[in-house]
């Protein structure tokens, strides 16, 4: 089986191939859509099909049909508020709004409504061990819940920690705390593939040195206590350091995991990506590292050109898989995070979305035989299953 550690499975759902449809979802508590979110749904629409879809007709890359096509048996179903991170009301870099949570569960629950309106036999939310083993046993895909941007659990330590519980009690098995801006919680990587770095750093500056901030700390303590796993992914190395000291001092045996959920080793200048420390550290914590599916960051400093197709792509698959491999001694440490609909356009040659999973499965393989199983599934399956006793 394949385990896709890191999908944008709501967008399609909150974005909507019709932008009318998308309005209708988008409606406010007092049960009208404002022009606000009129426009809000729109723009939304308009963008997926611009850096999103891999042509304006062509539709989203997750979606339930394309999932089972590709034979995606576990997918980790990213939960993102992207009009909240950007905030046009607020000042740049400010701090996060408590109305950023009760939006996203309001998303979390349109997700469940669309699931459960498929058939059980070929999709499921799981939110537990028992039931993921019980969905898995069927045959059926497993959706887990997680969440991408750490601005959405508010702003004061005692909120954060209860939102994080909520989180946990309905499933949510991981939060990545940094994501494309600086909203006070973590410092991030510059991520935008239309954007390069030096360019990202001078229009969003961040506080040099700076990584997890009191928010971010508080986040960490909480996802700890309620075993909600901590993502590194988008982060700087400064909060990628402060995260796993701060995990070091709070769990000192190494029970809680660490992931990189969409990332892969740092061949170029890219941030984004893990460098030999880096990695060494998320071994230790037992954690994994799943490969980002998009050219802007898994091509960094191995080749100047897009792949065209699958055979290029596992080229470049491949040096990641042998690098972390060198680094930790095994491929116990490395998955596949596609960030499918994660606004990562374009992809990687011959991925151009879940349907393509299958003969990824395929390649991988033909590779690595018998550790073929640890790179699918069996890496994602473990870090899961030690928060979900």
């Amino acid at each position: 089986m394949l385990a896709d550690l890191h999908a944008h499975y709501p967008m399609h759902i909150v974005a909507g191939d019709d932008p009318r449809g998308t309005i209708d979802r988008m409606r406010t508590a007092r049960g009208r859509p404002r022009i606000r979110d009129k426009v809000r749904a729109l723009l939304l629409a308009v963008l997926s099909r611009l850096i999103n879809n891999r042509t304006w007709w062509s539709g989203f890359r997750v979606t339930a049909p394309l999932i089972r096509q590709g034979s995606a048996r576990l997918v980790f179903s990213v939960l993102y508020r992207p009009f909240e991170e950007m905030d046009l009301e607020e000042p740049y870099a400010a701090p996060p709004e408590p109305k950023y949570f009760d939006l996203l569960m309001e998303d979390l629950k349109r997700v469940e409504d669309d699931v459960a309106a498929r058939d059980p036999a070929e999709i499921r939310i799981v939110r537990d061990r028992a039931t993921l083993e019980a969905c898995l046993a069927t045959g059926a895909t497993a959706l887990v819940h997680c969440v991408e941007g750490g601005f959405h659990l508010g702003d004061e330590d005692d909120e954060i920690e209860r939102n994080v519980a909520t989180l946990a009690e309905k499933g949510v098995a991981y939060l990545t705390l940094a994501h494309l801006f600086f909203r006070q919680v973590a410092t991030n990587a510059p991520a935008l593939p239309f954007l390069p770095d030096w360019l990202y750093n001078l229009v969003f500056p961040q506080r040099q040195g700076e990584g997890l901030t009191r928010r971010g700390v508080a986040a960490v303590r909480a996802m700890v206590d309620h075993g909600v796993i901590v993502d590194l992914s988008h982060m700087r190395p400064a909060a990628v350091d402060d995260t796993l000291t701060l995990l070091d001092e709070i769990d000192p045996a190494r029970h809680v995991p660490v992931i990189s959920s969409h990332a892969g080793y740092r061949f170029g200048k890219q941030e984004y990506m893990h460098d030999r420390g880096q990695i060494e550290r998320i071994q230790q914590r037992d954690g994994v590292i799943g490969l980002i599916m998009a050219h802007h960051q898994l091509n960094d400093g191995i080749r100047r050109t897009n792949t065209k197709n699958l055979d290029e792509t596992m080229e470049v698959i491949d040096r990641h898989i042998a690098k972390i491999a060198e680094i930790t001694g095994s491929h116990r440490h490395v998955a596949i995070g596609t960030d499918f609909d994660g606004f990562i356009k374009p992809t990687m040659g011959g991925l151009e979305s879940m349907a393509d999973l299958k003969a990824l499965e395929d390649r991988l393989r033909a590779r690595y035989k018998a550790d073929a199983d640890l790179i699918a599934s069996e890496n994602v399956l473990r870090v899961l299953q030690k928060v979900w006793t």
